[in-house]
């Protein structure tokens, strides 16, 4: 809902611009310091791309940087990875192209701007004043009408905007839709041994060695299972052979799975079912109302997006080539 915003918010005070000098590269821009954006009122946002927090939270982010660019207003993403493969410049690249996002990013491969503003969080928001002092934040999603009035109370107090503008309208799609919180019962589900809990298959998971895994007639609720030739790494599992399957119980609208194929030079097709049927209307973004869908470089894929009323079902999803690699389930 659009509505008009006032002026009368304070933001706490919490420090001052801390240095951008470790970024690996800039994407978007030529390199960017924090002395060289006094003047400016920044909003520093950390992301890593499969983060579904942080795409959820993205159409604000955008919209707030097509409205205020030319008001004063510098969004940085700062992309700190998660996961090995989002060390690859080109597959951040791509998700950010896919993703339509156009502002400044400076690639934190190393954890040095990180460090630097001790975040701990994706997706982070810092808000900084013109004179490089940090006057707000926010960690995790939500709340996005009072980042905004803060982004107007910081471009008002140093005469760059004081047109009161109205809160940005957005309408996300696919996987940036907000969750069905009222819904959501399933947890964020790492499947790498390094993290991973509530797996069903019997004899458990093998660490670092081939394994054949055989699914279970039933799992309860937010567990997961292999079938076929996996190996399980710290980070993800590996399909050895063709025919793999990973199944979860889950409650939620939505099923998202982060994965990719073992090299972007063999795509990986899969299947999708839901309580052993095709998805049909229930299809994620990212697939066919059949199922299908293809790996072509490592991402989030939302492969369920249920309408209606929710309850408990069982997800499988089935790899069609071997090479297949699955590190995170999500929900929404």
């Amino acid at each position: 809902m659009v509505q008009t915003v006032g002026h009368g918010i304070s933001p706490p005070s919490g420090g001052h611009f801390p240095s951008l000098a470790g970024a690996n590269a800039w994407l978007n821009s030529p390199p960017l310091t924090a002395d060289g954006l006094r003047g400016k009122v920044v909003v520093v946002n950390f992301c890593t791309y499969t983060c579904i927090n942080w795409l959820r939270s993205l159409p604000y982010v955008r919209a707030w940087d097509e409205a205020y660019r030319d008001h004063g207003l510098v969004t940085i993403g700062v992309h700190t990875p998660e996961f090995s493969f989002e060390h690859d410049l080109e597959n951040i690249r791509q998700a950010l192209r896919e993703e339509r996002v156009d502002h400044p990013i400076a690639i934190d491969n190393d954890f040095v701007i990180w460090e630097a503003f001790a975040n701990h969080y994706w997706p982070a928001l810092y808000f900084i004043d013109v004179e490089g002092r940090i006057r707000h934040h926010r960690f995790g999603e939500g709340d996005y009408e009072r980042s905004e009035s803060v982004i107007q109370l910081l471009l008002a107090e140093a005469g760059l905007d004081d047109d009161r503008q109205e809160y940005v309208s957005v309408d996300p799609q696919g996987a940036e839709a907000q969750a069905d919180w009222n819904s959501l019962l399933s947890p964020e589900t790492y499947l790498g041994y390094r993290q991973t809990m509530d797996f069903a298959s019997p004899g458990g998971l093998a660490r670092d060695e081939p394994r054949m895994y055989e699914a279970p007639q039933t799992l309860r609720r937010n567990h997961w299972s292999l079938s076929g030739d996996w190996t399980a790494g710290a980070e993800a599992v590996v399909l050895n052979e063709v025919g793999g399957r990973i199944g979860f119980a889950f409650h939620a609208r939505d099923v998202h799975l982060v994965m990719g194929p073992g090299s972007r030079d063999a795509p990986v097709p899969f299947r999708v079912t839901l309580d052993g049927e095709p998805p049909a209307i229930a299809h994620g973004s990212d697939i066919d109302a059949d199922g299908s869908g293809v790996l072509t470089y490592p991402r989030m894929v939302q492969l369920i997006r249920q309408d209606g009323p929710i309850g408990d079902r069982r997800f499988e999803i089935e790899f069609l080539e071997r090479g297949a690699q699955a590190f995170c389930f999500t929900f929404g």
